[in-house]
């Protein structure tokens, strides 16, 4: 015989144990089939009957949460792990009908569960950042927050079980996981109603300090969003070398924030150029000679 038939040999030999152990196996599985076959009827039934059980529950405490009041990201984070905890429930219970035994299922899922958490660190952080998130409530989806980790700045339009999504001011999309937002600080910008706005300035010397402080003051209370009821602050922050530095404080509604600030902004400049209050700015005299003037090659008419 030649080394390929014996080689032919020893394949069809191993395919026809191959071939004889599926055998075996789908003969044992008919066999518990068989045995079992009351045990996995009863397991379908109790399956499709719970799952229904499941789904009808979860609309019920659904409606409950809306009556309540519940913020709609924690409510949704509350009924999928209901969800998923009593499909796990159900699962177990059926696996139980069936004949399997629970302890060994129960460390094979406590081993499995173990694994996949070394494995997933990272997004096991990010949620347990978004439960901390949704449960202490930091934030919620409408404000303008600043991370300060990373900077990243913009109003919150979703938070989600991993991640939370921002949009800053010129339509751009932020996602931030939640691991981060929570081991870090943040600034929540629009929790309060009411929020300062601050814009420095500078005078001359020669300003009047008096006429100054009324033309700022009448020019701020006009503002759109500037709250009456409160004060409005001017004060000198610095004696520069060619300037007064000042700074105005006053207080508006949150949401107005930014248009009161730069109209604000705008306002100021108009009036000082309205009633001839000049802003210094740095200037460079130029001081040239005569021999100067004739090695540059400058003609008379440029001089002029």
């Amino acid at each position: 015989m030649s080394l390929m038939d014996t080689e032919k040999e020893t394949i069809i030999n191993e395919s026809e144990q191959f071939a004889e152990r599926i055998r075996d196996y789908a003969e044992r599985l008919f066999d518990w089939l068989l045995s079992k076959a009351g045990s996995v009827l009863l397991a379908i039934i109790f399956l499709v009957v719970c799952f229904r059980l499941v789904k009808w529950l979860t609309k019920i405490l659904k409606r409950t949460f809306d009556r309540s009041k519940l913020d709609e990201s924690v409510a949704g984070f509350f009924l999928s792990a209901i969800r998923i905890l009593l499909n796990c429930l159900v699962l177990i219970t059926a696996a139980t009908i069936m004949g399997f035994q629970m302890t060994s299922f129960i460390t094979l899922l406590g081993t499995a569960g173990v694994a996949v958490g070394l494995a997933l660190q990272g997004s096991l952080s990010n949620l347990a950042g978004g439960v901390l998130i949704l449960i202490l409530k930091p934030f919620k989806i409408g404000d303008y927050i600043i991370e300060n980790s990373t900077k990243c700045e913009g109003t919150v339009v979703s938070i989600d079980i991993f991640y939370t999504k921002l949009v800053t001011a010129d339509g751009k999309s932020v996602v931030i996981p939640n691991g981060a937002i929570s081991n870090t600080s943040l600034i929540n910008v629009s929790e309060q109603k009411i929020r300062r706005v601050d814009i420095e300035f500078s005078v001359g010397y020669d300003a009047d300090l008096e006429k100054v402080k009324c033309i700022v003051t009448d020019t701020v209370k006009k503002i759109d969003g500037f709250l009456s009821d409160e004060p409005v602050d001017l004060y000198i922050e610095a004696y520069e070398s060619s300037s007064i530095q000042m700074f105005v404080r006053f207080r508006v509604k949150n949401e107005k924030y930014f248009d009161a600030k730069w109209t604000a902004m705008w306002e100021i400049k108009s009036a000082f150029d309205a009633n001839g209050i000049v802003i210094p700015y740095n200037k460079l005299d130029v001081n040239m000679n005569h021999k100067d003037i004739e090695r540059l090659g400058v003609n008379e008419s440029d001089k002029n």
